[in-house]
């Protein structure tokens, strides 16, 4: 920064150094015509060329000066507790007038637009609970509507949770609730679940219990393991989905139809369902989106190993100085 400001300032001061060197032509010609001694001459120069460069100098630590104090600003704005240079020109001070001015406005768009995505999602979370009711009441009054139907209404339900998920995730509050809890109580309850659409499928479950305690927030938790198994479960269409934990990580492993190599990199990024592989028409691409989002939320590291045709496999690791019990 220093030397940029050197540069600007040298840039800035030019018309003082032109005119030195005019001045000194004009000087030289004076005394070349009335023959003065040479010395008199560089002494009076060398007087001029000092002050010249003094008054660089002086303008050079004014211009560092306001140049630091910018910066500063510049990563403090989000604080609100930016402060900017006195003006010392006209123009600076009116520059000045239009930050406040255009600072004080987005200040006011965005407490405008806060309050209108709060109110827009406590509608969307009132009318995801709203349309859970009827969802139930179906799956109650029509038990032997098939399997088929049974399994619509599970997906509605399961979209109505993830659209949930998503509004929580995108609120300023994620209301975590921090504790210990039994590892295999929340992976049995995940798979109760979805037990429904192993049997539906006829997909085999091996699962090792872990015998740990971790401590997690358990609605985000969950969020990860569900879109671990319902994956599996989808994309599975005969075979085995293993559930196991070595290490400090936890791996959900299927025999599904696989992901392929060049999609594999950006299945956790928004919206992204590839082109190969996992391609479904039906997949919006937000679950691993969600879970990638609920890790961070939670501290864990999402990862994930697949090859197409041969099936997939995701994990959660825990932190190393996490307490696990056995």
């Amino acid at each position: 920064m220093k030397r940029k400001v050197l540069t600007d300032t040298l840039k800035k001061d030019k018309n003082l150094f032109v005119l030195f060197f005019v001045m000194t032509a004009v000087n030289l010609s004076v005394f070349l015509l009335y023959r003065i001694l040479t010395e008199a001459f560089l002494y009076a120069e060398t007087i001029i060329l000092a002050f010249v460069i003094l008054l660089t100098l002086i303008d050079y630590t004014r211009n560092l000066k306001k140049a630091n104090c910018l910066h500063t600003a510049k990563y403090s704005y989000e604080n609100g507790n930016y402060e900017l240079p006195d003006p010392e020109f006209f123009e600076e001070t009116e520059y000045q007038a239009i930050i406040e001015v255009l600072t004080s406005k987005i200040n006011e768009m965005g407490l405008a637009f806060a309050e209108e995505k709060r109110d827009m999602n406590d509608w969307y979370t009132v009318w995801v609970h709203q349309i859970k009711t009827p969802i139930a009441v179906l799956k109650l009054k029509n038990p032997e509507s098939g399997k088929e139907t049974a399994g619509e209404l599970f997906r509605i339900e399961e979209y109505a949770d993830m659209a949930l998920s998503y509004i929580r995730l995108g609120s300023t509050q994620n209301d975590l609730v921090i504790k210990e809890y039994a590892l295999d109580e929340l992976i049995r309850e995940t798979l109760r679940k979805y037990a429904s659409q192993f049997i539906a499928k006829k997909i085999k479950l091996d699962y090792t219990p872990t015998d740990k305690t971790v401590i997690t927030d358990k609605k985000w938790l969950l969020c990860i393991l569900e879109q671990y198994i319902s994956n599996a479960v989808k994309y599975t269409n005969s075979g085995t989905v293993r559930v196991a934990f070595f290490d400090d990580t936890l791996t959900v492993s299927d025999t599904g139809i696989g992901i392929a190599r060049e999609d594999l990199p950006r299945i956790f990024e928004k919206g992204y369902t590839g082109n190969n592989g996992r391609t479904d028409a039906k997949s919006s691409g937000l679950g691993l989106y969600l879970s990638a989002k609920a890790a961070k939320l939670i501290s864990v590291k999402l990862s994930a190993e697949s090859t197409a045709g041969c099936g997939s496999s995701f994990s959660i690791t825990f932190p190393k100085n996490e307490k696990w019990q056995v």
